[in-house]
């Protein structure tokens, strides 16, 4: 019985640091809220909310859902199915990747507008991706 009792103790100590290591940290989290808060009309509307991850030394680590490993036709047609992601002349297709950049550099100048943050690193947003059946390159 008592081994038991241990085992739960150890694995519940795992899980706890675990989630210690991934959560995001209040900096994050407020950073995170900030954008929310002043964001634009545009900006809250998107289907993808970018967020805060981490911050080392002044620089927020950001969520993005591409990068040169996920081309832009993939996390696009998971945002927006209704457009032909086949076609980059599609007319449709261009407003949609002007539409990302404008809210990933909104997001990014409302994070670099906050006391203390002096740069922006982005990080592939693996779990968004996997969530949306978008493989992804291991690194």
């Amino acid at each position: 019985m008592k081994k038991k009792y241990w085992a739960v103790l150890v694995l519940l100590a795992l899980v706890a640091l675990d989630w210690y290591i991934r959560a995001p940290d209040s900096r994050s989290r407020q950073l995170t809220s900030v954008i929310e808060a002043q964001a634009s009309a545009k900006q809250k509307s998107y289907p993808y909310k970018f967020r805060v991850m981490k911050v080392s030394e002044g620089t927020a680590i950001m969520s993005t859902p591409r990068n040169r490993e996920v081309p832009a036709l993939k996390m696009l047609g998971a945002l927006f199915p209704e457009i032909d992601t086949t076609n980059p002349n599609d007319p449709a297709f261009m407003a949609a990747e002007k539409r990302l950049a404008d809210v990933q550099s909104e997001a990014r100048a409302i994070v670099l507008a906050q006391p203390g943050i002096k740069s922006v690193r982005w990080e592939l947003d693996r779990k968004w991706l996997a969530d949306h059946n978008i493989d992804v390159p291991d690194k």
